[in-house]
Order: C-alpha cells, then structure tokens, then sequence
C-alpha cells in the first residue's frame, strides 16, 4: 500500500482516523477476488500482521470470510453463502415486490440480448468464442461479456428467490423456525 506518495499517506491517516482496525480489515477482505493472506490484507489495510489476524479468524467464526489452512499460510476469501444472503438482504431493502419484478425483467432481458448478439445459449458458450476470436480486442470484449453474463445470471437467480418468498422474508412474523 505504501509507495511514498504523499497523497496516498494522507489516504490512509484518514481512513485510519475515521474507520477502525476491524472495518478496515473487513472491507478488503470481503473484496478480495482470490484468496490472500493475513500479511497481505494487513498490509492493504494498515493494520498490524497479528491484528489482522485476529480480525479474521472473528470474520471466519461469523461465516464472513472462509479460511483455508490446506495452503502455507492460511488464506481467507468471501464467504459465498454469506455473501448472496447479504446480497439477496440489499435487494430485498431497495425493491419491493413489484420492484423485483421488473428488475428480474430487466436481467432476463440483458441475458436475452447476449444470447441474440452472439448465437449462444450460456457464458461457457461464448467463451469457446472467445478462443477463436481473430484480435486481442475481440478476445477480450467475449470474455467480459462472459463474465458479464455470469453476473447478471447469479443475480437473476437471487432476484428470484427474493420474489419466491418475498413474504416470508420482509413480513413481520412470517419467518418459520
């Protein structure tokens, strides 16, 4: 994290002052897209190896990150499960039912309009496109698209599942032990 730029220190003396140790440490670890070490996210996040530490094994005990010991030294990343419940939570308390209605059009209609534009019917398709793209350029758009695509589909699914039981999930007292 530190390069010497003056700026960048002032960057992180303001987050330091105004975010804690724990919600700095959590902040990069629920973004990382691979797994990372402690000594990486404490230095991204200007906490202490041994603190961090500590933060994550707390994050792993509450089903945020997972923890994977198999590798030297251990490695955290998201947890998914936690991850998609805090998702579908977000959409539940931007979008009410109808709201969610039409946001499930709207990702059916982006998912169709990839499919017409490029001949496929998934992203595994349209990759295989991408390996006999003719530039870089080309290669790189399908593969985007492809990721995409894989997005709007995960998120489709949980629009989905929040219209399935939007009841139960936003109704006082309908939740079912």
């Amino acid at each position: 994290m530190a390069d010497g730029d003056p700026a960048d220190d002032r960057g992180v003396e303001t987050w330091k002052e105004h975010t804690s140790a724990f919600d700095r440490v959590r902040s990069v670890a629920q973004t990382v897209t691979e797994p990372r070490s402690a000594a990486w996210i404490a230095e991204q996040t200007a906490v202490s190896e041994n603190t961090t530490r500590g933060h994550l094994d707390r994050l792993v005990e509450m089903n945020v990150l997972r923890a994977f010991d198999s590798s030297e030294p251990t490695t955290y990343e998201p947890d998914p499960l936690h991850t998609r419940l805090q998702t579908l939570r977000d959409l539940l308390e931007e979008y009410d039912h109808e709201g969610l209605i039409a946001l499930k059009g709207d990702l059916q209609t982006q998912i169709e309009e990839w499919q017409q534009e490029y001949d496929v019917s998934s992203p595994t398709e349209l990759r295989t496109l991408a390996a006999d793209a003719d530039t870089a350029a080309e290669t790189t758009d399908i593969r985007r698209t492809a990721e995409d695509w894989e997005l709007t589909a995960y998120r489709l699914d949980i629009v989905e599942e929040g219209i399935e039981n939007y009841t139960s999930y936003t109704e006082p007292g309908s939740a079912s032990v």
